[in-house]
């Protein structure tokens, strides 16, 4: 289940809006609606300002739309899985199925996002211009330059502007941002050492965030910082900004580490294999009484001889209704194979754990040859790992 509301999909990316963006899009109208533009425009209604403002918010979101699309279709035309694009309360985020198995991949991918900001920006500022009315006028100014400028004018304007500043932003060297992703590359490229690779940039990135946080604290206390000027809610902001970027840095280093863990671990390794399958001529009052009561196990295989036929689980139960459990068959409630994601034996466990989060489920069938030869849930991944411990703290 998706916490967020599905907007649609692009080139066969679902993109998916974070509740969270309820929040930045009223901070962003409300800041813009009743202080930039005012002072502007301090000719302007109210309404103006705020209906303005809210079409800003708008085309702000759709700027980091284009940002995350084009890492995604990038990482598409590379080979990489990317599925979903998530737009929340600190931007946006290309969802990737693995780490990229290149340098040069992941060079082309974080590079992308930034050069797209920058050409909207560029775009959007040009346009502003042209659609400004400054008559015969010269302006002089920067007061001139508002004062010529209508509502559609200064839309363009201020969201040029904010593409320019995601653009630099994001090209700090520090992991997560893009600059810090375009840092490993160059370092991966060079050492021929992911690990290390990662390692540094995360590490530069921590040390960003840090900066963030300390600028945040000072300008709460009343330090004037350009562009961001100084009080409580941006100070606040900005610690919230740089405490989000720590907490990425240290876990996609963290990730990789996890990844290396399970690389090199077979499935059959860590699947439960004394499961229990279910014919698929039993029925579903059978299977609650003999196999889902008096068991732990929540999903079952559902055989005909040794063939795997389906999977049934409480959801699929749940289908029949109570009175008709007698005469219902697990066949006729089960998920049928065609559509259940399975695994081989010998897949990788990180392979495994790609494969779940990808169908959002929380076990899979280990199935060779027709046959089903264990179960593997997320719980026994996370047990090996626990049981090797924390390879962030290994490392």
């Amino acid at each position: 289940m998706l916490n967020g509301l599905r907007l649609g999909r692009i080139a066969g990316i679902e993109i998916v809006a974070d509740w969270s963006l309820l929040v930045i899009f009223f901070l962003v109208t409300m800041s813009l609606g009743a202080g930039v533009f005012p002072a502007w425009h301090p000719d302007w209604s109210n309404a103006q300002s705020l209906v303005t403002a809210a079409f800003a918010a708008v085309l702000f979101f759709a700027s980091v739309l284009a940002h995350e699309l084009a890492h995604a279709l990038v990482g598409r035309a590379n080979g990489m899985g990317i599925s979903r694009i998530t737009l929340f309360v600190f931007g946006g985020i290309a969802q990737l199925e693995r780490e990229p198995d290149r340098w040069t991949t992941e060079l082309k991918m974080a590079i992308v996002g930034p050069l797209t900001s920058i050409v909207l920006g560029l775009t959007l500022l040009a346009l502003a211009v042209a659609t400004a009315e400054f008559g015969a006028r010269t302006p002089v100014s920067t007061a001139d330059i508002l004062a010529a400028m209508g509502p559609l004018a200064t839309l363009l304007f201020w969201v040029g502007q904010i593409n320019l500043m995601l653009a630099l932003f994001n090209l700090v060297p520090g992991f997560p941002l893009d600059g810090g992703r375009v840092l490993r590359a160059l370092l991966w490229g060079a050492t021929g050492n992911l690990r290390r690779a990662t390692r540094r940039a995360s590490q530069a990135g921590q040390l960003f965030s840090w900066v963030l946080v300390l600028a945040g604290f000072g300008i709460m206390l009343g330090l004037q910082v350009p562009l961001l000027g100084r009080g409580l809610l941006p100070g606040l902001w900005l610690v919230f900004i740089g405490w989000f970027l720590h907490n990425a840095a240290v876990m996609s280093y963290r990730q990789l580490l996890i990844q290396e863990a399970l690389e090199h671990v077979p499935v059959e390794r860590i699947m439960h294999a004394d499961f229990v399958s279910v014919p698929g001529a039993a029925t579903v009052a059978e299977l609650v009484e003999n196999y889902v009561i008096p068991g732990r196990q929540r999903t079952f295989p559902v055989v005909e001889g040794d063939r795997f036929i389906g999977l049934v689980g409480l959801e699929d139960i749940r289908k029949a209704p109570r009175g008709a459990w007698d005469r219902t068959t697990a066949r006729e409630v089960m998920t049928p194979a065609a559509a259940v994601s399975t695994v081989p034996p010998g897949e990788s466990a990180a392979e495994a754990m790609i494969a779940l989060g990808r169908r959002g489920v929380n076990q899979l069938p280990v199935v060779d040859k027709g046959r089903v030869r264990g179960l593997l849930s997320r719980e026994d991944i996370l047990r090996l790992l626990s049981i090797y411990g924390d390879p962030a703290l290994a490392s």
